[in-house]
């Protein structure tokens, strides 16, 4: 009799562990499917995309030990994490190595390749790679923020395209502090001459400040 109790209560522990497993499974499932197809892989490009500014910053300023890189990677630092947060909220793989200069997405490694070859050329260049990077990224956040109507997708995404802006901002003064005139790589002439005219964006992420292009 104390054994078929003993053996009944084992079955009874089972079924509740059952249960509470399909409920946590269903859960994570369910936050997931909240997202479109297109917002899950836009999310999980943005890390990466946020990483492949940070690693081409660092990498960079190794050679050229220039303020504004390091600055910039910091601030990089702050918007991969944002991403990872948002990634953790919903329950979606991180697709982020932690090795620098590495990506899943084979495009963004191309482009990492192609940007630090051309960064490597001079610390002018450097500088030229950093403005080309935040100009694509203003590019890409604007079409993210425009796919969602999720409103802390858009509120992440605001704020990284507020840092991305200063960033320009700062890339740009450094080179023209050089005595040359800068030319938009990617935006159009009106939608640099728009950014560069805007006074500094505050963001919900941590700054440091943006003297020598500390970015947001």
């Amino acid at each position: 009799m104390i054994f078929k109790l003993i053996d009944c209560r084992c079955h009874a522990v089972r079924l509740w562990l059952a249960l509470v497993l399909t409920m946590m499974a269903g859960s994570a499932w369910a936050q997931a499917a909240d997202l479109s197809t297109e917002e899950i892989q836009t999310l999980s490009f943005m890390r990466e995309e946020e990483k492949l500014a940070r690693d081409v910053y660092l990498t960079l300023n190794a050679l050229w030990a220039q303020p504004v890189l390091a600055n910039i990677a910091e601030s990089e630092q702050r918007h991969m994490d944002a991403m990872l947060a948002l990634l953790d909220q919903y329950q979606l793989a991180d697709p982020a190595s932690p090795e620098v200069g590495i990506f899943n997405n084979t495009d963004l490694q191309a482009l990492y390749e192609q940007l630090i070859a051309r960064g490597r050329q001079s610390a002018l260049e450097a500088l030229y790679v950093g403005a080309a990077i935040e100009e694509i990224d203003i590019l890409d956040l604007q079409r993210a923020i425009a796919e969602t109507n999720h409103t802390d997708l858009q509120q992440s995404y605001e704020n990284l395209l507020a840092g991305s802006n200063n960033h320009l901002r700062a890339f740009v003064r450094n080179i023209e502090n050089q005595g040359l005139v800068y030319e938009p790589q990617y935006l159009s002439i009106e939608q640099l001459e728009a950014i560069l005219a805007a006074p500094t964006q505050r963001t919900n992420l941590r700054n440091r400040g943006q003297n020598s292009g500390r970015g947001r």
